[in-house]
């Protein structure tokens, strides 16, 4: 397989998109980060980050407050250096309720296939246990 850099072709952009989802699957914001250049900026909802540090601060914060956290991540489409990709993820917080929450993340990578920005829209809808359905 060639590297997953840009240009993208579909094999590269479906293995960067499973690459992602197995990453934050881990819930480790130190390897996590790898993923992203130095400077890289985020859109998290209504939160603005930028550089690896700031996003490992953000992520531990996440998976303090989002327990048992599981993720999976589609490919929507591609062109050149950018991807657009749905996703979904489930988790619990402190009291038990379950939550899934979706939406859509716009990705742009360096020459080195860093993500140096990342704009996400994400919205979260109360669940029963019963109903998840991401393992």
């Amino acid at each position: 397989m060639s590297p997953l850099r840009p240009p993208f072709t579909m094999e590269t952009a479906l293995a960067k998109v499973q690459a992602a989802e197995d990453a934050w699957n881990t819930r480790d914001p130190e390897r996590i980060a790898l993923a992203y250049s130095e400077d890289s900026s985020w859109r998290n909802r209504t939160e603005f980050l930028q550089g690896r540090e700031e996003i490992k601060a953000f992520l531990r914060r996440k998976w303090a407050k989002e327990l048992d956290y599981k993720l999976k991540k589609t490919l929507w489409g591609f062109r050149e250096n950018r991807m657009a990709v749905t996703f979904e993820y489930e988790w619990h917080d402190e009291a038990g309720r379950w939550y899934r929450s979706y939406g859509n993340e716009l990705w742009e990578f360096d020459d080195d296939g860093l993500m140096r920005k990342r704009i996400a829209s994400i919205n979260d809808a109360p669940i029963d246990e019963a109903d998840r359905r991401i393992y």
